[in-house]
Order: C-alpha cells, then structure tokens, then sequence
C-alpha cells in the first residue's frame, strides 16, 4: 500500500537538489523536470512543498502532468487534513472567496519585497512616516490638478512596440551632460528627507551610488552637502540645486562651499518657485514650521492670508511677525521658501551667476516652450533645462512638463540641438520614462519617489524604488525592441492624445526670436 504524504513530509523537499509538489491529490517528485521547464525553474521552487493545484490546474492543458512526467514522479497520495489553515482553499475551510484585490486591501504591504510598483512604495511609507512628513512629500498647490495630471498625462501617450527584434541586450547606461550614469533618470532635489527617515539624503545618496544614478541636492536638505557625499565614491554624479536668496552673499558662500565639492559637477538653478503655492496638506501640519529656521520672503505666513491693500511688496520679516504675533503659519514647505529672492530675471540673474561659477548651469522649473527658446540664448552658460512645474506644487493648473516637451519640439525644436532638456514630475512607471525619452528627454526626475522610498525602508527602500523603476525601464525598452537608450525616438511613441491639449498660437516668427534676444540680454 503507497504511503500517504503530509504537509509536515512535503515541507523537507523546497530545493534544487530534491523538489516535490501536491498536484490533484498526490505528491509528486519534480526535481529531474526543473532544467526543462518551459518557464523556467524558478515558478516551480516557489510552490515547491505546497498544493500547487490552483496555480497548476488554469494555465496547463489536460494531460500535461502525464506526458511531462514518468509515473516514478508520482509518489503517493496527499493527506489535506495535513495542510496548515491558509493553504486551505476558501472551499474547504467554508469562509467565502474574496479576489486578490480585496486580500490586499485588507493586509497592506509590510515589507519592501513586497512592493511591487512605486504605488506600493508610497503606501508602505504613508503607514511608516508621520502625518507632518507624509503633509510635505503629499503636498501639492491648491486642489492638485497639476500634480494629478502630471502623471496621468503618460496615460495618454501610447507605445509602438516592434516585433521580431533581438532583445537579449540591454543597456540603461546614457550620458548627462557628460557625465555617465547607469540610468537615465536621476533623483531631483527634494527638501527634508529627514522628515521621513534619519538617513536623509545621504541615505538617498548611498542608494544613488548603487544604481550608478544622478542625485540633484536640495538647497534645502536636511544634511549639508558635505555630510551628504560623505564616504561617495569619485566616479559618483552629483548637481547642487540654487536657490537665490535675498543676502546674495549668502548664496555666495554656499558655492564657494560646493566648488570644494568635486562630485558636484553642476548647479541647477531653481526658477518655478519665486514664491511658495499654497500647499493645503502642508499647511495644516504649520506646527512643524516653528521648529525650522527661516529668514525674510516677499510672501510669508499662511498662503490663506494676505492685506487689503491692492498691492503687495516685502512685508517685516518673518521672525519679525512671529514676535508680533506669535505666530507661524504655513507648513514646512512655507517655511523652506523663506529667504528665497524672487527678483531673478535674466538680465540680472546670469551675469551674476557667471561671476561666481565656473561649472555648468541648469535652468530648472520651466514651462513654456518660449522660455526654453529663450534659455537657449545663454549657450554655453547655460547647459541645460529642466521641464518642470515643481511637481504640481507651485502654481497649481501649470502645464505637465510633457507638454512643454511637445511645445519645443513643435514651435522651436533647435532648442534640443542646443541644450539638454529634462524633465520631471508624475513618474510612476518605467514606461513614464521611456515615453519622455522618446519624446527628446535626456533624463527625468524623480522627486517624492525617493523620499516616500526612504520611509518605506531607509536606504533599502530608497535602492528598491530604484530597482523597480530600472526593471520597468529595461521592460519597456525590450518590448520597443531597443536596447540602448539612444535608440529611443519619436517612432517609438503615438502622442497625439496630447498634442490635441498644447497651447495654439505659440509660433515663433523672426521678429518675435529678435525681440526674445534682446529682452534676454539686456
């Protein structure tokens, strides 16, 4: 009489060298079949000690276990008495089926190999971190139209996948203004990491190192550079973001610091932002803007308060009304803005900027394809522009930066041919990068992935947001059947759904481009 197997029997045979089922009743010795089979090991060794059944039976054809196996493989029959409760089926132990959907919702995601997606990474960090850091990095302008539509935008835009390609290969690698990284996208600066997690952005630099990937430092991280690239290896990439501060000197002195810093190799000047937009979620956590240092703004306080007066100029420092009020509204981002000159211009700005650095300049936060053509003038100061609209959290109903991507590329496409153009905002998915790429990025920003990352798991989950973005990427660019990042083009993408929504009217004509230039440089 064969001998009949237990869960307790089963459970002993999970490897390579000796690998047994529960199939239809019976436990069966699959350990010779796992080199061929057709998907792969691995699928196997996952139900290995287990009743595979429901996961066998739907996606293989009556008959299969018969041809695929000689009747040695069957080893005997199965006691499922012997099956702990939640192997049990929803029939055998009476309790009603519920879809996998309903299952997640009722057992959120605990661990970072659990997260599937960058949704699943900012949902394990909104369970971790606390409501005044979870206020910020949510946070957007007024009722976040911007920076909804910022990444539903990519929904619109449809890929052209080829067939009959050889995929085998490949290769992320790309060039930023010509440093090499290993992924084309990079983390934009993002303020207070350390909101979410003690690592902070050093923590977000040591899993940038790890994926070879650009790192933009905030003017207002919650470390100081130095602290920030400590320990970084020479080859790592790094840009310093600018924010103009009213006491010039100040800012002065925090490049005279970032040329000290070699990794650095560029400065992005921050203009999307001359004065904070009212972020609401924000706003309601205020009392941890009383903890933070601020100086002077020409709008403090709550974004929900302003005077009579039909004009509005520079009103008493900040901590001068906290003394005469006693009071501090505004939320962290508020107070971030606090000193931040909001009287850059491009006759003043860049003269100015050329006196103090000699490194590469990146113009950030634009979104009009008429200040990109503008940009464009102040070659070879100007290296670069950033497409962005802070991400939704500045001026709320601003363009996507996809839409001021097709902009240039439809009314003054030589920019591309004189800068490099990136943008950022929205990103979800690999597939949000590959559509940017083909659409003439150069690279794309990451800005609340990264710190929702980092209160997911610290650095780990920083290194695990960065893993699922690379994997999706690698995805996308096979099934276009490209396998370098250069390959990447117009052909490879159907955007017409959103070429319908771009600003009209936005040709421009010989006189129009004369009149620019001149108005850039005087």
């Amino acid at each position: 009489m064969a001998k009949t197997y237990t869960y307790e029997d089963v459970q002993q045979h999970r490897s390579t060298d000796s690998c047994w089922v529960v199939l239809y009743g019976s436990v069966y010795d699959v350990t010779p079949f796992l080199p061929s089979h057709p998907g792969g090991s691995k699928i196997i060794l996952q139900l290995a000690g287990t009743d595979a059944t429901e996961e066998y039976d739907p996606i293989h054809p009556p008959g299969t276990l018969e041809d695929s196996l000689p009747d040695s493989a069957k080893l005997g029959p199965f006691d499922m008495s012997t099956l702990p409760k939640e192997e049990l089926s929803p029939e055998q132990t009476g309790t009603p089926s519920k879809s996998p959907a309903q299952e997640q919702a009722e057992e959120p995601l605990a661990t970072l190999d659990e997260c599937l997606n960058l949704d699943d990474i900012e949902a394990l960090a909104t369970r971790k971190i606390n409501r005044k850091a979870w206020g910020y990095y949510y946070s957007a302008g007024d009722d976040l139209i911007s920076k909804t539509l910022n990444n539903t935008v990519y929904s619109k835009i449809l890929m052209r996948p080829r067939i009959f390609v050889d995929c085998t290969r490949c290769d992320t690698s790309t060039a930023i203004l010509g440093q090499k990284v290993n992924v084309p996208f990079f983390v934009s600066p993002a303020a207070m990491a350390r909101l979410g997690n003690p690592a902070g952005e050093r923590g977000i630099a040591q899993a940038c190192e790890t994926y070879g990937a650009l790192q933009i430092i905030s003017n207002n991280a919650s470390q100081t550079p130095e602290q920030i690239l400590e320990g970084c290896g020479p080859d790592q990439v790094f840009g310093w973001q600018l924010y103009v501060q009213n006491e010039r000197a100040k800012s002065e002195e925090m490049i005279r610091r970032i040329h000290a810093l070699p990794n650095i190799k560029f400065i992005v000047l921050t203009l999307d932002a001359p004065v904070p937009g009212k972020r609401e979620h924000d706003e309601r956590s205020k009392n941890v803007a009383a903890n933070l240092g601020a100086r002077s703004s020409i709008q403090s306080g709550s974004a929900s308060t302003t005077t009579p007066a039909p004009t509005t100029g520079a009103p008493l420092r900040l901590e001068e009304q906290v003394e005469a009020s006693g009071n501090l509204d505004g939320g962290v981002g508020k107070a971030l803005f606090a000193g931040t000159a909001p009287d850059l211009t491009w006759r003043t700005t860049l003269p100015w900027l050329r006196k103090q650095t000699d490194l590469p300049i990146v113009l950030k936060g634009l979104q009009t394809h008429e200040d990109a053509y503008m940009a464009s003038l102040h070659v070879p100061q100007v290296k670069g522009i950033i497409l962005s609209n802070h991400g939704g959290r500045a001026m709320d109903t601003a363009p996507p930066s996809i839409h001021t991507l097709l902009e240039i590329r439809k009314y003054c496409p030589e920019v591309f041919s004189r800068l490099e153009v990136f943008v950022d905002g929205g990103i979800r998915r690999g597939t949000d990068v590959v559509k940017a790429l083909c659409l003439g990025a150069k690279g794309v920003g990451l800005g609340r992935a990264p710190l929702f990352g980092l209160g997911a798991g610290g650095v780990e989950g920083v290194e695990r947001t960065l893993e699922i973005l690379k994997s999706e990427v690698e995805t996308a660019m096979r099934l276009l059947g490209v396998e370098k990042v250069s390959e990447l083009g117009q052909q490879h993408v159907n955007a017409r759904a959103v070429e319908r929504d771009l600003y009209e009217g936005g040709e421009l004509y010989l006189g129009q481009r004369v009149g620019m230039w001149v108005r850039s440089k005087l």
